[in-house]
């Protein structure tokens, strides 16, 4: 790269390190080899209006200058970009990634070379990186100025108030006359600076990040939105012009589009001399092939137009790089010419796969140094990650309360924020960031993906881990094996940590980075843990016994969200009627004191059973089945409180409805970190119990023959509680499915009346919605009377935006894969309305089509079609062939601007969220298996790549695993979502030789998990398969058939 030994590049003064995010390579894959020879100076204009010299060898092809760029900014996703010249006759050309520069460009040091985004697509939120969506808005400022974005007055100045609230912040009305009078966006600016100062008014708060995001939500609906016209004549010689985009090939007249072909449509592109050919596939009511022509200025000029189609349908349309033709042996016909690099498919799997290093940017024209909302960095006061924690490599059988093993091994580390100097040099582009954000609660829990990557950087490092200063960009990873369960949601680094398709540029460094899980030294010997294992009892009976303890533990946590924590948050606020209070802690409280009691003497009996005290009393204590009787005897008294749960769950539901105070209220107290999952959830909990005390105990009467003393008892107590279950299981269905409506309706914006008598929930997942811009992404819900299709949305809220619905009533459903040429694709054909969407897998495709079909059957036992659910959002009446499918008009434009004033924080971590990330579905009868496959306990947890065990309280539920320094913890400190993961048994090549371990990976990331006993390691592989493979309705009502609808 050309005066790079003498002048510090982009990366270098950004603290980033050297070679980072080569764009156009694949994960593993080298740079091209760099042609020997003499260098040559290239000059590149970047987007910020700066400009850079490289020196490329003569003869290497455009590739290694593209590729030089991208590592000069650390652009990841820079196959999106392009470079463009003025070739030898003035004409506008894009740099071929195949050919030698030198044979492009004649005369480099008369050419500016442009570095701009080639490749426009279809939603934004398909940019996974900030750093990308700011180029992305520098280009459209940049169309703006150059008049080549055009749109009606009210959206020129929604977009430059952005421009605007991204440079200088916050709305004064001085600074802003000020800073319009010196920067013109537009041609005759001053026309609409009253108008553009008014939309700034409204952006208060909003980050540069947020700015841009919401700069690109108008700018993509645009009609000349990425558009570049090629002038052109029609056969009867009227002057249009063409341009080609994401959806296929676009006629305009003037600056107004009059007709499209979608890419589905076109059969063939060629050019011959200055005519260019559309060979459109046959129309369904005719047998003939249509062929269009357009006359072109000259051949060149059809020749460059005909090279951006092939590559804007290659790069949008195809799976991988088409691969190169044989060369011919005697003589060539036609063009060569193909696109080379990655197509958008393999940009955003690459990106997914997190095969790059994550680096920081600075914005050249902002002028904010404490960047906020979203991406703020981790309180003080909420980064109070214990010092050290046991990592002890074995089990303590008995009561886990041995805090001086704890003790031992604490080294009195503090996580800190870095603050290293990576330079001051000057950049006429780029400009150091001053380390400052806005503190935010709630930063403790995060991935173990983050652990992960931290464990790495520690033995790499070999030096205490420094947490990475914050660039403030909106974070987050899009794919989910990068996910947090965060219990204090909204905007939380955690959080934003798995905000699905945002830039996981400035991902904070896990607070569990500190000694706690991490630290290697300690790590207890095999010898250690010998002793330890032949001091507790082996029977699988003890280890039946302590599933009941351990459980209870956390059970018994869950109750205290509500009658401590909630109930002390209630006390501190006025929101909630004294009625509402009475209900819910009335019937809460004795479940509390009564399960306390029950674990005292659970706790008791093991203390017994393993001789760690009273050992001088002779008696028979190696049995729980005399312990469970008594307890589930006096249960029964507590019937009464079990009954009221779904008075309370509707109260409360109705309360939240008819009061904005209290709904702020329940709102705020789920953000916090001892809600780690949904409020309602944890008023379900007591049902939930009685099934996991029914299922110990039948796995107890198993295992002992009817000879053995405490077989009476545990029949007994099988017999008590099965008939406890079967009074309260016909409610707890109804609860669940009220609680999961209710739920549900959090996750989604643009519909009234989702909850409604009679509706049920079935299955919700992640399917790619055909449409005439090709396949996007759209979360779907079925329920038995209606679909309902969404589009993730990235506001602070996290939510998704109702996109459409259909009516299951007169629905029917067929496969078309060979008649659309998408895999595992489905087309739903309403009474009103067609759609075809297309599964990830052929697995999915059969769930949904099972599920589909069922709800069907359901739809035309019920007396009619749904009611109309949708708020504001129209339906989607379109067929994917319609070129104006998902299209916006700029009528709706300013709904964007107050999208973050309307929504308020909303934790973007549920299981609608992973499904999203993951592109997976989960079904009603997954829930309730879910509800059954709860699991606690200690386990040792090992990464890929680390020596050591890392011992851990794990609490298994809701699809996720939950982890914990000890069972006496409030709050976890780190989660794993295992929706899309695989669980297997380490392979002999893995080097584990170590009993009861198991493997669970997705994609990259790969975890070891080591239980005490065989009992324990059983019942743990059970439980996470339960999440890990979700069964099809066919196998689940077979096996549980009290959860059908």
């Amino acid at each position: 790269m050309g005066e790079t030994e003498q002048r510090p590049t982009a990366g270098s003064r950004l603290g980033a390190q050297e070679n980072a995010g080569i764009s156009t390579l694949e994960h593993g894959q080298k740079p091209p080899i760099t042609p020997p020879g003499k260098l040559v100076s290239i000059k590149i204009q970047m987007l910020d209006d700066t400009q850079e010299t490289f020196d490329v060898p003569q003869r290497a092809p455009g590739k290694v200058l593209h590729d030089a760029v991208c590592n000069h900014l650390n652009l990841v996703e820079g196959d999106y970009f392009g470079l463009e010249f003025p070739d030898h006759k003035k004409m506008m050309v894009w740099l071929d990634l195949l050919k030698p520069v030198m044979k492009q460009i004649r005369r480099p040091k008369h050419v500016v070379v442009k570095f701009v985004v080639k490749f426009f697509p279809p939603d934004h939120a398909q940019l996974q990186e900030e750093l990308t969506r700011y180029l992305f808005a520098l280009q459209v400022k940049q169309d703006l100025a150059q008049g080549r974005l055009t749109c009606n007055d009210t959206s020129t100045a929604l977009l430059i108030s952005h421009i605007v609230q991204s440079e200088i912040g916050d709305f004064d009305e001085t600074i802003d006359r000020e800073h319009l009078a010196k920067n013109k966006y537009i041609p005759q600016q001053e026309a609409l600076e009253d108008k553009i100062m008014e939309f700034h008014r409204s952006h208060m708060g909003q980050t540069p990040a947020e700015s841009d995001f919401q700069l690109l939500e108008i700018a993509r609906r645009l009609e000349m939105y990425g558009i570049r016209l090629h002038p052109a004549k029609d056969r009867e010689g009227t002057k249009i012009n063409l341009a080609v985009a994401n959806t296929g090939i676009l006629v305009f007249q003037g600056h107004t589009k009059i007709n499209a072909f979608n890419w589905a449509k076109v059969r063939k592109l060629s050019f011959k001399r200055k005519r260019f050919l559309i060979k459109l596939r046959p129309d369904v009511n005719s047998s003939f092939q249509d062929t269009l022509e357009f006359l072109m200025a000259s051949r060149d000029f059809c020749k460059s137009f005909w090279k951006i189609c092939v590559e804007h349908h290659a790069f949008f349309r195809l799976f991988e790089e088409p691969k190169p033709k044989p060369k011919p042996v005697l003589f060539s016909r036609g063009s060569s010419f193909r696109f080379s690099g990655r197509t958008q498919k393999q940009v955003l799997d690459y990106v997914k796969e997190g095969g790059h290093k994550k680096v920081q940017f600075e914005r050249k024209h902002s002028k904010i140094h404490s960047i906020r909302s979203l991406t703020a960095q981790p309180s003080e006061q909420h980064t109070e990650v214990p010092k050290q924690v046991s990592g002890s490599s074995s089990f303590a059988y008995g009561d886990d309360n041995d805090a001086a093993a704890v003790q031992s091994c604490r080294q009195g580390k503090e996580l800190k924020a870095s603050t290293e100097d990576t330079g001051q040099h000057k950049s006429p582009s780029l400009k150091k960031s001053p380390k400052e954000g806005r503190k935010v609660d709630g930063a403790v829990v995060s991935t173990v993906e983050e652990e992960e990557e931290a464990a790495k950087d520690r033995m790499q490092q070999n030096r205490p881990q420094s947490q990475q200063p914050s660039t403030g960009s909106l974070t987050g990873s899009p794919h989910l094996s990068e996910l947090s369960i965060n219990s204090q949601g909204g905007p939380s680094v955690a959080n934003m940590s798995l905000s699905p398709n945002l830039s996981p540029d400035a991902k904070q460094s896990s607070p569990l980075i500190s000694p706690l899980l991490n630290d290697p030294t300690c790590i207890r010997t095999d010898d250690e843990e010998e002793v330890k294992r032949k001091r507790f009892p082996t029977e699988k009976a003890y280890f039946i016994a302590k599933e009941v303890a351990t459980t209870e533990r956390t059970y018994l946590k869950d109750l205290e969200v509500i009658t401590s924590w909630f109930q002390s948050a209630v006390s501190k606020e006025d929101c909630m009627p004294e009625t509402l209070k009475n209900l819910i802690f009335s019937n809460f409280e004795p479940l509390h004191k009564f399960h306390t009691g029950f674990l005292k003497e659970i706790e008791q009996r093991l203390a017994l059973w393993e001789g760690r005290s009273n050992a001088h009393i002779k008696g028979d204590y190696q049995r729980i089945g005399d312990v469970m009787l008594k307890n589930i005897q006096s249960m029964k008294q507590l019937t009464i409180h079990l009954w009221k749960h779904n008075e309370i769950l509707m109260e409360l539901e109705n309360g939240i409805r008819n009061s904005r105070k209290l709904e702020t209220f329940c709102r705020d107290f789920e953000l916090q970190k001892v809600c780690y999952l949904p409020l309602n959830t944890f008023l379900l909990r007591p049902l939930h119990r009685l099934m996991h005390y029914k299922q110990i105990l039948e796995r107890l009467c198993k295992h002992y023959p009817p000879s053995h003393t405490d077989f009476r008892d545990s029949r007994a107590a099988l017999a008590e509680i099965s008939e406890m279950v079967a009074q309260l299981h016909g409610n707890m269905i109804k609860m669940e499915n009220f609680q999961k409506l209710h739920e549900l309706k959090k996750d989604l914006i643009g519909i009234d009346n989702l909850v409604i008598p009679g509706r049920e929930f079935i299955r919700l997942g992640s399917l790619s919605k055909l449409s005439g811009k090709g396949l996007q992404q759209r979360m779907f819900f079925l329920f038995n009377d209606i679909l309902l299709y969404t589009s993730r949305g990235l506001t602070a809220s996290n939510q998704f935006k109702v996109h459409g619905h259909l009516p299951l009533y007169g629905m029917t459903i067929e496969e078309s894969e060979e008649e659309w040429g998408v895999p595992h694709c489905l087309t739903l054909r309403g009474q009103h309305q067609s759609i075809i969407v297309a599964a990830s897998t052929r697995a999915e495709m059969d769930k949904w089509t099972e599920d589909i079909q069922m709800a069907i059957d359901l739809a035309e036992k019920s007396s009619g079609p749904a009611p109309e659910l949708l708020a504001s959002s129209p339906p989607d009446n379109k067929s994917p062939d319609e070129t104006t499918v998902d299209q916006e008009s700029e009528d709706d434009l300013s709904a964007s601007r107050t999208s973050l004033e309307r929504q308020s924080p909303h934790r973007g971590n549920t299981t609608v969220h992973v499904c999203w990330h993951r592109n997976t579905s989960v079904s009603m009868i997954d829930f309730s298996i879910a509800v059954e496959n709860q699991l606690s306990g200690n386990l040792l947890r090992k990464f890929k790549n680390s020596n050591g065990w890392q011992k851990l309280w794990v609490v298994f539920t809701n699809f996720c695993m939950f982890f914990y320094k000890s069972h006496q913890d409030n709050h976890p400190l780190a989660s794993l979502p295992l929706l899309g993961y695989s669980l297997t048994i380490p392979s002999e090549s893995e080097n584990i030789h170590k009993d009861y371990v198991f493997k669970l990976h997705f994609k990259s990331h790969v975890y070891y998990f080591r239980a005490e006993s065989e009992y324990t390691f059983e019942r743990w592989m059970e439980v996470i398969r339960s999440a890990t493979s979700s069964a099809s309705r066919t196998r689940a009502l077979s096996h549980k058939e009290p959860h059908a609808y």
